[in-house]
């Protein structure tokens, strides 16, 4: 069994046609339409299966992760986020954003907190909540999984939840940490190029995340 479908036998990856969240269903079936090129499905984690930290994104782009199928693969968000992964040798520095690029990670993997792209790349908060299910079991086939990191407040806010953890006294915060379910859970601003640009986010906040999770990690 391939790492892929043992995820898929898991639960932790939903299967090509998911029809939990219909108004996601609805608009990935117009994008089949309207966008036949791309891959136009729910985007699998995509990482080493022994990783040790878990990044969590928020969903695929329209013209990024839902194009190639891969995280954070065709979006600028991926390039800071991938180089980040590079620095403190989590990849093996091959990304040149397209899936048959050579890129691997190494004690790390990433997924999204909804799968599917949503309209105007904002999820609703049912369809955030559908798609937990998917995040528990994907922490739940990493056996040595011990720090995740989020990325942005609705991926910080559904993991938090999805460890049992309440948003009210575990707050997001860029570099906030919080001990959940046996778990580190670290949070940055998201890595759009929206935040990137207003310099909410610089690359030197965001590689002291980074940084902070290898720490944890040694």
């Amino acid at each position: 069994m391939t790492d892929l479908s043992a995820a898929m036998y898991s639960g932790a990856e939903p299967p090509y046609y998911c029809q939990k969240c219909p108004r996601l269903f609805d608009f990935l079936e117009d994008c089949r339409d309207r966008l036949p090129g791309h891959f136009n499905g729910p985007v699998s984690s995509f990482g080493d299966p022994k990783a040790e930290l878990l990044v969590v994104g928020l969903a695929p782009g329209i013209h990024g992760a839902n194009k190639t199928g891969r995280p954070f693969t065709g979006d600028a968000a991926g390039d800071l986020l991938y180089p980040a992964l590079a620095k403190f040798g989590f990849s093996n520095d091959r990304f040149e954003a397209r899936i048959d690029d050579g890129l691997a990670l190494n004690r790390a993997m990433i997924t999204n907190a909804v799968r599917c792209v949503p309209p105007q790349n904002k999820p609703v908060g049912a369809e955030v909540n559908s798609c937990r299910d998917y995040l528990r079991a994907q922490i739940d086939v990493l056996p040595t999984l011990k720090v995740l990191l989020c990325l942005g407040k609705v991926s910080h806010d559904s993991t938090v939840r999805c460890l049992g953890g309440k948003v009210a006294q575990q707050k997001f915060g860029h570099g906030s940490e919080y001990e959940l379910g046996g778990f580190t859970v670290l949070s940055s601003y998201h890595c759009s190029r929206y935040n990137t640009n207003t310099g909410r986010l610089t690359e030197a906040m965001f590689f002291d995340v980074f940084a902070r999770a290898k720490t944890l990690l040694n």
